[in-house]
């Protein structure tokens, strides 16, 4: 998903099931109700008297209820009434606002006292519960964001998303502006009629640091996966018993995972490329200790498995700078690499054929010794990934042209020696435009990042700045793009930042895609 094509939340008058938790010490028509602080909906239950929200929202003995909740109007005459919590029912083994395994929990229920004779159910209506189907669905999220700059009117908003499963977590996330706090709780359903305002819910806000990233971001929400828990607890608030958990939690099989922040803190150089021959794109990775892993692509932006292609060993260790790409004529992608002694080697069909012997471009003592940074792609030769970008230490950029197992191929100066190029501190190449010859993109010693547009042997090309100085790409460590997504197109970029996250902007073009974690950072 391109940012542009991101969905952004579109305010709505209400739905009828769905309302917001207040906390009131006294009488609540009196105007001594607080600030609302998360959204829960009404579901179906024996004693029509059952919400969901989630379980960093299940706390206090003073929450009140207010379904379809319309700023215009007072407290005291709300259309659909105001019900007080009477019990709370949450996982004991929960902790509020985890960022640990225990975040799968973050669900909850709540009992609500009658007003004026009346269950909250027969007054709206409710909701079924069905187990989230899968982690890749269509939904649509219903929320209260706080009432201030982002929604001055206090409106509920609801986004139509595609989920996708939340990497080392139960739980999935979905992409769309306009979600800020407040719509914790809230419901995702997979079904709903808006004209009863009731339907089938499978999912709720909440999850991994209450349902949201580290920079706690308007675009990016998590829920937990309604699955063997969550309706274990239902049954529990259903019938109003005491829950109790005897076992500690255990996380069910997950999607394949790429580990945490821990590890990838010290993944210190990345290559894209089709290593496998399935035509999914795959990632290489080489870590501070030597060791060098294979990521396979699933085709869907994710990754499918992990082999290790050679253990921990100084050699590797060595290794200055490498980059995939179809040297070799081979069916699957090809390594270039490059020794801080100024040794270089492709290494053929790496996939198939490992990090083994391979093609001495280059000796040591060499002047690729020189070469700091190097990018695969295709900068002039048609319909193939031969050619390599140099930025040297002196500043000097050039583009070789067919290289293969002969050389080098033929050699075009971009860049005479200079010092403005010195400060490009790391390098990779797509193709973001859609053009003849692949783009450069380059993140500056200051923050900035740059893109090179239509690379070719008669220069860089256009230069289009994607971020500015002193921005928060200073944290990006080490970069690659390539073709990791269903679209089939080298425009997805993979960034390795300072806290071990690991983040893929996918389909970026002149402007950065929507970014999607892959690895969550190191905890503090």
């Amino acid at each position: 998903m391109a940012a542009s094509e991101m969905p952004t939340a579109e305010h709505i008058l209400g739905v009828k099931s769905v309302g917001m938790l207040f906390s009131a010490e006294g009488e609540p028509t009196t105007g001594q109700m607080r600030a609302h602080s998360c959204s829960a909906s009404v579901v179906e239950s024996g004693g029509h008297n059952l919400i969901l929200t989630a379980g960093h929202c299940a706390f206090g003995s003073n929450a009140i209820f207010v379904p379809w909740y319309r700023a215009e109007n007072s407290v005291g005459n709300q259309q659909y009434g105001i019900y007080r919590v009477e019990n709370w029912f949450r996982d004991p083994r929960y902790v509020r606002n985890s960022k640990g395994a225990v975040s799968d929990l973050d669900f909850a229920f709540g009992t609500l006292k009658p007003t004026n004779g009346k269950n909250v159910q027969d007054v709206v209506g409710a909701n079924a519960l069905v187990r989230t189907p899968g982690y890749n669905n269509n939904l649509t999220m219903v929320g209260y964001p706080f009432r201030g700059s982002n929604d001055p009117e206090d409106h509920p908003v609801r986004c139509p998303v595609r989920t996708e499963a939340l990497p080392g977590f139960y739980q999935i996330q979905a992409l769309c502006r306009g979600m800020w706090s407040g719509v914790s709780g809230g419901p995702w359903f997979s079904k709903i009629d808006w004209a009863t305002g009731t339907g089938e819910i499978v999912g709720n806000v909440g999850g991994y640091n209450g349902g949201g990233n580290d920079a706690n971001v308007d675009w990016v929400t998590y829920s937990p996966m309604h699955g063997d828990w969550f309706f274990q607890l239902y049954e529990d608030a259903k019938n109003n018993r005491p829950v109790k958990r005897d076992a500690s939690y255990q996380q069910p099989p997950l999607p394949f995972s790429l580990g945490g922040g821990d590890t990838w803190m010290h993944a210190r150089l990345l290559a894209s490329g089709e290593y496998t021959g399935d035509g999914k794109g795959d990632l290489i990775v080489v870590w501070t200790d030597g060791e060098v892993s294979l990521y396979t692509g699933d085709g869907q932006g994710g990754f499918a498995g992990e082999r290790q292609l050679t253990a921990p060993n100084e050699s590797w260790k060595d290794v200055k700078s490498l980059t995939g790409g179809d040297f070799s004529g081979g069916s699957g992608s090809d390594l270039l690499v490059v020794w801080n002694s100024g040794e270089v080697r492709i290494l053929p069909d790496v996939g198939a054929n490992g990090l083994g012997g391979g093609i001495k471009l280059a000796d040591a003592g060499s002047i690729w010794s020189h070469a700091d940074q190097i990018a695969g792609g295709n900068f002039g030769t048609a319909n193939n990934v031969s050619d390599l970008l140099v930025r040297w230490s002196d500043g000097e950029v050039t583009n070789y042209t067919a290289v293969g197992d002969k050389g080098f191929g033929t050699e075009h100066q971009l860049q005479q020696p200079n010092d403005a190029w010195k400060q490009a501190t790391l390098v990779t190449a797509g193709d973001f435009t859609g053009g003849a010859n692949w783009d450069t993109l380059v993140r500056w010693s200051d923050g900035r990042v740059s893109q090179f547009q239509e690379t070719g042997p008669g220069g860089l090309g256009n230069e289009v700045q994607m971020a500015p100085p002193q921005s928060i790409w200073t944290h990006d460590v080490v970069m690659t793009a390539g073709s990791y997504d269903s679209n089939g197109w080298p425009d997805d970029l993979i960034i390795r930042w300072s806290d071990g996250e690991t983040t893929m902007y996918a389909h970026t073009g002149a402007q950065f895609g929507a970014e999607r974690t892959l690895v969550q950072p190191k905890q503090k």
